[in-house]
């Protein structure tokens, strides 16, 4: 079996954890249907949680993070997948207990496996990732519940991270006027750039009037974060304006009243891109690679090596990642 480099997160006798870069054997690695050589992973806010023993993502140390993985098949026990085709995966258990991207090889179930489609090169799937999936599927929900550009603006929270990134890239693909959300003021101009027609900052969407209602101003919205902005927000919605939530990154309360759900007939759907369906999920990968495509995708990433991935691991954790950083294993 092959050997091959992997980042592996320790906990010490003093439960603090540490991670360096070691040698494995492919034999070591769990069972499943599918070996793959890893060429790209990318860094998740799960990632950097997994890498520092937050035993909610990660139950059992020593680990290999990375819920994100694109290569080429080493071997396969289905007929499902080929040797040297081109496949990525996301979600499932990659990553969090099962050795994940952070590795140059990972084995996994045949079920969690997805053939890299035609117009995405293996770097790009990896731009997009777990947040770019998750992006794809708040969309679709919103396109699926009767959201078109004519019936007015998007908003999206969170706007400088992953997620929110790639879906003000996508909305904006789309052609719709997208309102993005960040707490970052120095990530106006790089949002702007990436297709957003107007940028807010996050005090603007915390409402702390007490009235259940506010003027109604957005057709649709992704959030990312949860908490008051997400309750400010569903107090502006339309009528029948539509909502996709997938992130709690302020919180993971959320302080409303029925009142624009039966009033304005408001629809909020929660998003999971762990799990969800392997049709939906391949459908998603398609529309990426095609019509939902963004044209600047390269500009949001920066790539690092294993060696750069500490530095990394503790910036996304302090909220300083704008943008993918993409692992070139």
């Amino acid at each position: 079996m092959p050997t091959f480099k992997a980042f592996f997160v320790s906990e010490n006798a003093d439960k603090s954890y540490s991670n360096q870069i070691i040698e494995r054997s492919a034999a070591d690695l769990p069972e499943g249907e599918v070996l793959i050589r890893v060429k790209y992973s990318s860094l998740n806010y799960k990632d950097a949680l997994s890498a520092t023993g937050n035993k909610g993502v990660t139950r059992n140390y020593p680990h290999t993070p990375g819920i994100d993985a694109a290569g080429i098949v080493e071997e396969s026990a289905t007929d499902q997948f080929s040797k040297g085709e081109k496949v990525l995966v996301t979600g499932f258990d990659l990553g969090m207990n099962t050795a994940g991207g952070f590795g140059q090889y990972i084995r996994v179930p045949a079920r969690w496996v997805v053939k890299l489609p035609r117009g995405l090169r293996l770097k790009e799937s990896m731009i997009f990732g777990t947040a770019g999936l998750t992006a794809a599927l708040c969309i679709d929900k919103l396109l699926q519940n009767g959201l078109t550009p004519d019936k007015g603006k998007v908003i999206v929270t969170g706007a400088t991270g992953g997620v929110g990134t790639l879906a003000v890239m996508i909305l904006a693909r789309l052609g719709f006027e997208t309102v993005a959300v960040t707490g970052k003021p120095e990530g106006a101009a790089y949002l702007k750039n990436l297709g957003a027609t107007e940028v807010l900052n996050r005090d603007a969407v915390n409402d702390h009037s007490g009235r259940p209602l506010l003027k109604g101003l957005y057709a649709g919205c992704v959030d990312t974060v949860g908490g008051a902005i997400l309750a400010t927000i569903l107090k502006t919605m339309q009528y029948n304006g539509v909502v996709s939530i997938c992130g709690l990154v302020q919180s993971a309360e959320l302080p409303t009243t029925v009142y624009p759900f039966i009033l304005r007939g408001v629809s909020m759907f929660g998003i999971d891109s762990s799990e969800c369906d392997i049709e939906w999920r391949k459908k998603m990968w398609k529309n990426l690679a095609g019509k939902w495509k963004p044209t600047k995708i390269e500009q949001i990433a920066r790539t690092v090596t294993l060696k750069g991935l500490s530095k990394e691991i503790k910036k996304i954790l302090k909220g300083g990642q704008i943008g993918r950083v993409i692992v070139r294993l």
